[in-house]
């Protein structure tokens, strides 16, 4: 199946399935951050915070591997409109959450319900995803640039998210920010089905899921390289590094802890947003037009081995400041920005090759499988980032994030050209 030149109805459906996973994403950016810094202000220690968030990622390669069948089977709506579904859900649920519980019932609960939504998320993400392998234009990279808008201007929601939820955490506090998340979830969810145009693939009754594990030795090795990728920014970016600005920030104080907040949850939403600009863009940084494929895969090591120098410097100014020191944060701030620009190219390029090593009609499985592995790093790094933090601090946490990179650098450098080494 070859991809042909986008329709009206093709471009309507890519700005509908556009339009859901934003509005998805920024409630899940914004539930993120209320989880994390609610459930640290009640005596949460890192280690209890990351298991918090260890059952989504559980269920994201749980799901991914299953989704890609599921929507290869009954279609890309039905998983679309089941991750929007599942949200609304989840959210509902951690509204239920009574401040009374221990703190065991507490973990074990809110574990159970970020579950859900981590189903959610990864179902919302698959559609979105391969919908773009079927609807992007095969002219002139239009490939390239349909998935890095969507994925660049996905995770600017997601930034905007994490800043909604500090934002409603101090305003409305935690139970009405979680119901008016689910309210307004709950009216997207209603108009996508009311509005969505056809253009999706509808499935396929003979869809096995054993086609599920890829035979491709690229879509393997980028999968791999995705594991340390992902890995690599989750193990200071869920924990470790909002914890290590709350103790800096904060006085202990109500007012104390609402500027913290505010400032925490604004510096994760200016990483997420300049991650999603320079995701978007790229195409155009990479000149991906005028370039053959086989370029742009060989692209890929070179640019994963520059984004491991920048948590290497981290690392080194982290154990020259032996602790807390008002430029170390500065410098922390400068350099986890630099390191998001850097891995928004090296993100988009590993977002475009599975789409170009994917054949169209497995696109869903593919995707799937890919994403498990994304998973499966964001569960790796979630569970290193409250671990290397409690028991080493930031030196050990960046120096961490350091070998994930270098190991995702070293899996793309066994990416190969496709036979169809051709400017895209």
């Amino acid at each position: 199946m070859t991809q042909t030149p986008t329709r009206p109805e093709g471009l309507s459906a890519y700005i509908a399935v556009t339009a859901a996973y934003w509005s998805f994403m920024l409630t899940d950016g914004a539930l993120r951050m209320l989880v994390l810094l609610h459930f640290h202000t009640l005596g949460f220690s890192p280690v209890q915070l990351a298991y918090l968030f260890v059952l989504y990622e559980i269920a994201g390669i749980v799901t991914n591997l299953c989704a890609g069948w599921i929507a290869a089977r009954f279609g890309l709506t039905a998983t679309l409109y089941a991750g929007l579904g599942l949200q609304v859900v989840a959210l509902l649920a951690l509204a239920q959450l009574d401040p009374a519980w221990a703190i065991g019932a507490s973990v074990a609960y809110v574990m159970v319900v970020q579950g859900a939504s981590g189903v959610a998320k990864d179902l919302a993400k698959m559609s979105s995803k391969s919908a773009v392998k079927v609807l992007a234009p095969s002219e002139d990279g239009g490939l390239f640039r349909w998935v890095a808008l969507l994925t660049g201007s996905k995770n600017a929601v997601k930034g905007l998210g994490f800043l909604l939820g500090a934002a409603l955490l101090a305003t409305l506090g935690f139970v009405w920010a979680v119901l008016g998340m689910a309210a307004i979830l709950a009216v997207i969810l209603i108009a996508v089905l009311i509005f969505m145009p056809a253009g999706l693939p509808k499935g396929r009754k003979g869809a096995k899921f054993s086609e599920v594990f890829s035979k491709s030795s690229n879509v393997n090795r980028l999968s791999a390289a995705r594991v340390f990728l992902f890995g690599a920014r989750d193990v200071w970016f869920v924990v470790g590094i909002p914890i290590y600005f709350y103790a800096v920030l904060s006085d202990g104080t109500v007012s104390g802890n609402r500027t913290a907040f505010f400032m925490i949850g604004t510096f994760m939403a200016v990483w997420i947003i300049l991650y999603g600009f320079v995701q978007a863009a790229a195409p155009r940084l990479l000149r991906a037009s005028t370039r053959a494929e086989g370029d742009l895969v060989r692209a890929a090591k070179g640019w994963a081995w520059a984004l491991a120098t920048i948590p290497a410097l981290l690392t080194a100014a982290a154990l020259a400041a032996d602790g807390p020191q008002t430029w170390l944060t500065a410098v922390l701030v400068a350099g986890l920005l630099i390191f998001g620009g850097v891995f928004a190219v090296n993100s988009a390029l590993h977002s475009y090759l599975i789409l170009a090593f994917s054949k169209a009609e497995r696109v869903t499985m593919d995707v799937g499988f890919y994403y498990m592995a994304n998973a499966g790093g964001r569960l790796l790094g979630t569970v290193l980032s409250g671990l290397t933090y409690q028991i080493g601090g930031l030196p050990l946490m960046l120096g961490t994030a350091t070998l994930m990179v270098a190991g995702a650098a070293i899996a793309a450098g066994f990416l190969q050209p496709e036979a169809k080494d051709q400017a895209i």
